[in-house]
């Protein structure tokens, strides 16, 4: 019996963890559909999949800003792809200022991109995974969602969220054949950690070998899971 081709959904795959994430599951021929802002890096990131293997990546360009359009994404990939196995949101974005120079515009990019955009992705695909009986939901959270830094504020906030959502639906989940977890890495040479002052401490790579055994080689016992990666 042919084991099925499994598919995963991966959001902000165009640099970083998105993009070595993206790239080690292709190695595990898996079926992939890409979220993330229309970019000359996103094309070329659907190229750089198929090259290592994926037999069919597609490219489904949102603004995760917008909630509404990241739920008309999640239905396209139902439509066009059919239910996901494996869901992650890795899609994330940070402004570094003081709370007093913090605007409102910028504090609700953060909220709505790190946290808002994987609420709506979820609520979009839920129902299919419930009828499915199956599939895996990831949320790259950060160390930053169980300490609080100078000048993170928005962006600490949002992924403290980011694991409150995730054990809510870790429950509401339970014995449904589906799992969630969330990876917490800290300091990853990517563009987020410029000017952070804080030195890399794992690679892309580290976190996408992560992320690829919990997407598709971990036990379901694992569904409620924090898993810290503090580095080297």
């Amino acid at each position: 019996m042919t084991t099925p081709t499994p598919l995963a959904v991966v959001t902000g795959p165009s640099r970083g963890i998105g993009r070595a994430t993206a790239l080690a599951l292709a190695a595990r021929r898996t079926r992939l559909a890409l979220v993330g802002r229309a970019s000359d890096e996103l094309e070329s990131v659907l190229v750089e999949c198929t090259e290592a293997g994926s037999p069919e990546a597609r490219l489904f360009p949102t603004d995760l800003r917008d909630l509404e359009a990241t739920a008309r994404a999640g239905a396209a990939v139902l439509r066009e792809l059919g239910v996901p196995d494996v869901v992650i949101h890795n899609a994330g974005v940070v402004h570094r200022r003081s709370v007093e120079e913090l605007d409102l515009e910028l504090f609700r990019e953060q909220l709505d991109v790190n946290l808002g955009a994987p609420y709506a992705l979820t609520r979009a695909l839920l129902p299919a995974l419930r009828a499915a009986g199956r599939g895996r939901i990831l949320f790259v959270g950060s160390i930053s969602g169980t300490l609080g830094t100078p000048r993170l504020s928005a962006y600490c906030a949002s992924k403290w969220g980011v694991i409150g959502f995730m054990k809510s639906l870790a429950e509401e989940i339970s014995d449904s054949g589906l799992m969630t977890c969330a990876i917490l890495p800290g300091s990853v040479p990517t563009r987020m950690l410029e000017g952070s002052g804080f030195p890399p401490r794992m690679t892309t790579e580290d976190v996408a070998r992560t992320l690829t055994f919990f997407a598709l080689d971990a036990p379901l016992a694992h569904n409620g899971a924090v898993v810290e990666m503090f580095g080297v």
